[in-house]
């Protein structure tokens, strides 16, 4: 197998002083030799951004793409996926902290081209990043999904949808399907709680429909966070002006991470679903084991 990297980065600039900003998310890291940016995987070395962890895979799994979730993007069938490591926001009830905070994992070092053969002998028809945040990566995996494509496989990015639009406008190149997280319809949450901005999402978000990408949108359900009915109708108005038969995935929580909130209320869900609904054509309660 390939050592995957270290690779040279392609979205930053050099500054005057010798350091380097980073320009793949709004964070725009600026980076002295040797140090690292927020989401732990973009490196200054020897006056360029390196990618260190490039083609480092935490996970490979074979999954129904319901479980993305995607249920109208080649529904019944399964997605090759694949999990690298680090994020660029920090959710405190992330499920997957142990890959997108604390590199708890061994990662296995595939280059892109062995990732996409990969994905082909599996016979899935469609090759997903998932798991953690795979827009961190970006130079790496638009090189797989440009591989991915030549080989006739579909391409699949479940994000945080927290990256520039130049970024966003690159992978989309490549994309056929995604699903962004809107995390939350307030943007003080996102700031404090998250270390990211709602703006920059919806922007990831309308892009995807305006490139006539496949998108769907995912919102955990987090009791007295992101459960607020006026919010939820909101994000379905908003939703629904670009286009309503955006499918939304209204999810129920459970404690995770650094979150000690009780779980998401069955009934609650049901309202909310039943709320979103009125705007839009898609709704689907999601994770339904979960709630209470």
């Amino acid at each position: 197998m390939s050592d995957g990297g270290p690779t040279a980065a392609r979205f930053f600039e050099r500054l005057a002083d010798g350091r380097l900003r980073c320009q793949l998310c709004p964070h725009a890291c600026y980076l002295a030799d040797g140090q690292v940016g927020l989401c732990g995987v973009r490196r200054s070395q020897a006056g360029r951004l390196e990618l260190p962890f490039a083609g480092a895979v935490s996970a490979l799994a074979v999954d129904p793409i319901e479980k993305k979730p995607l249920y109208h993007f080649l529904p019944g069938t399964k997605a090759f996926s694949v999990g690298y490591l680090g994020c660029n926001l920090h959710c405190p009830f992330c499920q997957n902290y142990h890959i997108s905070q604390e590199f708890t994992v061994q990662p296995q070092r595939l280059s892109a081209a062995e990732l996409v053969q990969a994905a082909i002998e599996s016979g899935c028809p469609s090759l997903a990043h998932t798991y953690s945040e795979p827009l961190i990566h970006a130079e790496f995996v638009i090189e797989a999904m440009r591989l991915a494509r030549l080989a006739g496989l579909k391409n699949i990015l479940v994000s945080n949808g927290y990256a520039n639009g130049p970024v966003m406008a690159a992978v989309y190149e490549y994309c056929d399907a995604i699903n962004i997280d809107l995390k939350s319809w307030r943007t003080d949450w996102y700031a404090s709680e998250l270390g990211g901005d709602l703006a920059t999402v919806k922007a990831s978000i309308a892009l995807a429909v305006q490139k006539r990408i496949h998108i769907e949108v995912t919102t955990l359900v987090i009791p007295g966070k992101t459960d607020d009915p006026a919010a939820i109708e909101a994000a379905a108005r908003w939703l629904a002006s670009l286009d309503p038969d955006i499918p939304w995935h209204l999810s129920a929580y459970r404690p995770m991470y650094r979150y000690t909130i009780a779980p998401t209320r069955l009934a609650s869900l049901q309202s909310l679903v039943s709320l979103a609904g009125r705007q839009l054509r898609h709704v689907h309660g999601g994770n339904l084991a979960s709630a209470i």
